[in-house]
């Protein structure tokens, strides 16, 4: 007797839907797999076997040959028990044929029949919305997460013989709660962050507003690992769009954790210069979301950048300027999200000393233009804010303790509302209402109204500084958005001298500074 029952595999943030076919035939008792499942795969046989036992169901005693539609695509994952066990128990006539039509399942079974989470649900259950499914039935720790897709009957159970007892209408069905209740529950919101008239508060609020990557180089405790961690506070709140998004790539990635599925917090991913680059980029035989795409919406912070290994740091360049990660193997092509804010954080050499007024640097020259050659020219041009910092004095980290005076406050660069006019102002001017620093030069040509005077200090710094067309293009990038910063419908001069100071590399290009 023939059986099927819906399932999907994942390929990359997307679900492929696939059938899984169940033939019961005479012939010594043995259970064949076919349709290019992985170990994971292979090994539901005993699962499903021990599962279908411990639940009070008879086991085939016959020859099982299961094939997962289509044959040509790879399946991976422990999500398959789930539609391997129903649609055994339709062929050898345990369940009716027409209790499972229309129906979408995924999880991985426990031997003792319980209903365990798996990753991915999400993209599933949008497939299963799509294709018009009468229903999704998910392990209960997953149902939240996929009644985050509207649309959709969300089933439960927390193990076989539950489901099979809620399938024949004998118990009824576990309420799994509404998305709409998980999608707008309230969170407290975050403080935010004291932003002072330093250069350092100036160059945060320059990459809130305009999404800028930024480096900031300086010896240690000077507060590069702070500055980082303020930055997510000073992005704008998620949209629904955006949480689902990220959502979906750490339901991949299998790095949803909690009842509340939906991501309410934009993401801040420091990852260990120790990475490898399938770890940073994403990838292996069935590739994941890497550190970059686990970031997409918000922060990816790389500290000690110097340290990371130099073919790594390299394969950034592209998805930073593309905002997306595009993993090639020969059978299939996945392509993962990952529009982030990047913040680098290095040392000025290997000691950590070099220019600090009250440690002297132990390196020599060479040993700080070895350390230096370790980032690529192409990746610092794709940094548009550069700043070196300075360590803070006694007296400067005193009042860095104390709650901020309302002088203090009104002597800030920065104000909330200057940054949430700043973004409104790029969205309502820049073409698909991008943020400055994702302007193409053809946009800003069009939409930069920049002033001739400021041109003409443009040209001047591109000559003395010996910039690339990219480092060039990145600083009127920059100028832009310190005018919107100021209210400011036009890009003046004294925009672009203020963008000329946060290019602190530019001084590694002439001999001897390092």
């Amino acid at each position: 007797m023939l059986a099927r029952c819906l399932s999907a595999s994942l390929q990359g943030l997307e679900a492929r839907p696939v059938v899984v076919e169940v033939d019961l035939a005479p012939g010594l008792p043995g259970v064949q797999l076919v349709g290019l499942p992985d170990k994971a795969i292979q090994e539901s046989r005993e699962r499903v076997r021990s599962a279908l036992r411990n639940s009070g169901f008879r086991g085939p005693l016959v020859r099982v040959v299961i094939n997962l539609a289509p044959a040509d695509l790879r399946k991976e994952g422990p999500s398959f028990d789930l539609p391997i066990a129903l649609a055994l128990l339709v062929a050898s006539g345990q369940l009716a044929r027409p209790q499972l039509e229309g129906l979408w399942c995924a999880g991985e079974l426990g031997l003792d029949g319980s209903l365990r989470p798996c990753r991915g649900v999400i993209a599933l259950a949008a497939k299963a919305q799509q294709h018009k499914a009468q229903a999704l039935v998910v392990p209960p720790e997953n149902a939240q997460e996929a009644s985050l897709i509207e649309g959709l009957t969300i089933r439960t159970a927390a193990n076989l013989r539950t489901l099979v007892e809620q399938l024949k209408g004998e118990r009824p069905w576990q309420a799994t709660g509404s998305s709409t209740r998980s999608s707008t529950r309230p969170t407290k919101p975050e403080p935010w962050p004291c932003l002072d008239s330093s250069l350092a508060s100036r160059a945060l609020a320059l990459s809130a507003a305009g999404g800028h990557h930024l480096l900031l180089v300086g010896p240690p405790g000077c507060g590069k690992t702070r500055l980082a961690h303020q930055l997510p506070r000073l992005l704008p709140a998620l949209s629904r769009k955006e949480a689902l998004s990220i959502t979906r790539i750490h339901s991949v990635a299998g790095q949803l954790h909690g009842i509340d599925q939906l991501q309410q917090q934009r993401p801040f991913r420091s990852p260990h210069h120790s990475c490898s680059a399938a770890a940073l980029l994403g990838g292996g035989r069935s590739p994941r979301p890497g550190e970059v795409s686990l970031a997409h919406g918000g922060v990816l912070f790389l500290d000690e950048l110097a340290e990371f290994p130099r073919a790594v740091l390299d394969q950034l360049r592209q998805p930073l300027e593309d905002g997306a990660v595009q993993i090639s193997r020969s059978q299939q092509s996945t392509v993962f999200p990952a529009l982030v804010t990047l913040v680098a954080a290095t040392n000025p050499c290997p000691c950590g000393w070099h220019g600090d007024r009250d440690h002297g640097c132990r390196c020599s020259i060479s040993q700080r233009q070895r350390y230096w050659q370790r980032l690529s020219g192409p990746l610092l041009d794709r940094l548009d804010l550069q700043l070196r910092l300075e360590r803070r004095s006694a007296k400067e980290v005193a009042a860095v303790l104390k709650q901020p005076s309302p002088t203090q406050a009104a002597a800030s660069w920065c104000t909330p509302a200057q940054i949430e006019r700043a973004r409104q102002r790029m969205q309502r001017r820049n073409p698909g209402g991008d943020s400055n620093g994702r302007l193409s030069a053809a946009a800003l040509r069009q939409t930069g109204a920049i002033e001739a005077a400021a041109l003409e200090l443009w040209e001047q710094l591109i000559n003395q500084r010996g910039l690339s067309t990219r480092s060039s293009l990145q600083l009127l990038r920059v100028a832009r958005t310190i005018a919107d910063l100021n209210d400011r419908a036009s890009v003046d001069r004294n925009a672009v001298a203020e963008a000329s100071c946060f290019r602190c590399t530019d001084l590694l290009k002439q001999p001897g500074a390092q």
